[in-house]
């Protein structure tokens, strides 16, 4: 499933959001870099993954969100043969949601 992104251009843009150091600071870049739809998008995908990962049903994540089931597929796909990217970032969520 990889697909090669790197690039001068997904490279700067990765420094970039590294560079952001609160919350506050996020919103404001992601406001100014992209669609209020297309941020919404990556936080819904988030969402998917997390409750694919949680044995919700097809039907119970389309009723929560909202998404597509294609856009269902496309996250359980990214799960199962993807880079390991969402398994890492939610497995951090839920060390930070414990240690609160």
């Amino acid at each position: 499933m990889s697909r090669n992104i790197k690039d001068k251009f997904t490279e700067q843009l990765f420094e970039a959001i590294l560079m952001l150091e609160s919350k506050e600071e996020c919103y404001n870049f992601f406001q100014d870099i992209a669609t209020i739809g297309e941020i919404k998008a990556l936080g819904q995908r988030l969402e998917v993954a997390r409750m694919l990962k949680e044995g919700y049903t097809y039907d119970h994540i389309v009723a929560e969100t909202g998404v597509s089931t294609a856009t269902i597929s496309r996250v359980k796909r990214s799960l199962e043969y993807g880079e390991d990217g969402y398994n890492l970032i939610l497995a951090r969520l839920e060390e930070k949601e414990a240690a609160e």
